[in-house]
């Protein structure tokens, strides 16, 4: 039997069920700052999940916390339906100076609301809209929220059966090497939308994660990318990218679409755009697909100027020089030199490691180890959590400024971890 401790007898007691996370870090978190956070008894723990990548400058980032202080301590405004205030203006023109002209990308910017499901269900809304047609194609193992629209498009089986209804005019399409690279990419895609007789409704689009965090670290490799790109190009289908967490620079560049050159129609982007873990959410597109009435979609919460200073801020403190995503491709490199140890330590294991930029999976046959392995490793001070459908990888999201040696504190914790659950 388990045995609750007093401190977390009321979260026992009055919150529901539903709770996921504190469950594998049962402690009473009371402060954090950068990489780190300490509990209420003064434990310091390394955070190697930051936020499910809701916090790729850290926690307390100093520049952005003065930015938002300063914000309110003159009394700026902090609820503002979609008004105009200056506090939107100027993320606006940083968002566009910063990300979009350097890029040359033309998007509209759409604030559909405050998280990421916000801003899948506004693309999917919209690329229906723009095209008259209902079906999506989405792929195997995709994760893009929980309202019934994006939970259509996710292929998780037990996130899915929450719905309690049909989820319909969604199809799922293998993921890259889903089928081992038995079969030509597309082939199964390509035939259906040829066959008249194959059943599959004409998509208005497909949405697809570069790398999919959720369902398990899998990384499309660039070239699949440009291919899907091509074919939604030909078949007259919008291409959405749900950047929600790999976005904001977690793979290295700002997008993680921008290393295979393509140009989505759609892009979402929600998690740490706003730099300190408040709530925003963006829907990106095409300005030929603003074809939106005004009030067609709307939200009360998609006007967070707090959320709107602080992401400001991050833009001009990170990505005016380039400098952000040479860190992260160079801590990217640091961990995958660490992983290749690991898994070399633990051949008899089957372990093996996927990832790009600051984002990596580390995967064992055992099933049940990466749960093993993440409990162990919350004993030795490292917040980490699993991902996949069955909870087989053991994920790691580390902050993007986290420093060298934090990074490598870290990985020589995860390696005990995964040596003492041999």
């Amino acid at each position: 039997m388990t045995i609750t401790p007093p401190a977390l007898s009321v979260f026992e007691t009055l919150e529901s069920e539903v709770r996921s996370y504190c469950r594998g870090w049962p402690a009473v978190f009371d402060r954090a700052q950068g990489s780190r956070l300490t509990d209420e008894d003064g434990g310091s723990y390394l955070d190697f999940f930051a936020g499910a990548g809701s916090l790729n400058y850290g926690h307390n980032n100093p520049v952005l916390k003065r930015a938002l202080i300063d914000y309110l301590e003159r009394d700026g405004i902090t609820h503002g339906l979609d008004m105009a205030t200056t506090a939107k203006r100027s993320f606006l023109e940083t968002f566009q100076n910063a990300i979009l002209r350097p890029r040359d990308l033309p998007y509209k910017v759409m604030f559909p609301g405050p998280t990421g499901t916000n801003a899948v269900e506004a693309a999917l809304k919209l690329a229906r809209k723009v095209k008259g047609r209902e079906a999506i194609v989405s792929f195997t193992n995709a994760f893009h929220g929980m309202s019934l629209g994006s939970l259509a498009v996710t292929g998780n089986a037990f996130k899915r059966a929450g719905a309690g209804i049909p989820l319909v005019h969604g199809t799922p399409m293998p993921f890259d090497n889903y089928l081992d690279g038995q079969v030509p990419d597309f082939l199964w895609f390509e035939r259906l939308l040829e066959d008249s007789g194959s059943g599959l409704n004409h998509p208005a689009a497909v949405i697809v994660e570069t790398v999919q965090g959720e369902g398990g670290i899998n990384v499309a490799r660039p070239e699949w990318l440009r291919a899907l790109a091509d074919l939604c190009r030909r078949r007259d289908m919008l291409l959405i990218v749900d950047d929600i967490q790999m976005g904001c620079g977690r793979t290295g560049a700002f997008f993680s679409f921008e290393e295979a050159g393509i140009t989505p129609d759609i892009v979402t982007l929600s998690k740490s755009i706003s730099g300190y873990g408040l709530p925003m959410s963006l829907c990106l597109f095409k300005p030929e697909l603003d074809v939106w009435g005004p009030g067609e979609h709307n939200g009360t919460f998609r006007g967070n100027n707090p959320a709107f200073v602080t992401a400001t801020a991050a833009l001009d403190a990170y990505w005016s020089d380039g400098g952000t995503q040479r860190q992260t491709e160079a801590r990217g490199e640091q961990v995958e030199q660490a992983l290749l140890t690991v898994c070399d330590e633990n051949s008899a294991d089957g372990a093996h490691y996927r990832g790009r930029g600051l984002v990596w999976g580390l995967e064992f046959p055992d099933k049940a180890r990466a749960t093993k392995v993440c409990r162990r490793a919350f004993e030795l001070g490292l917040l980490l959590e699993t991902s996949g459908p069955d909870s087989e990888v053991v994920k790691l999201l580390p902050p993007l400024t986290v420093t060298r040696e934090e990074l490598d504190e870290g990985l020589r914790t995860l390696a005990r971890a995964v040596h003492e659950t041999a």
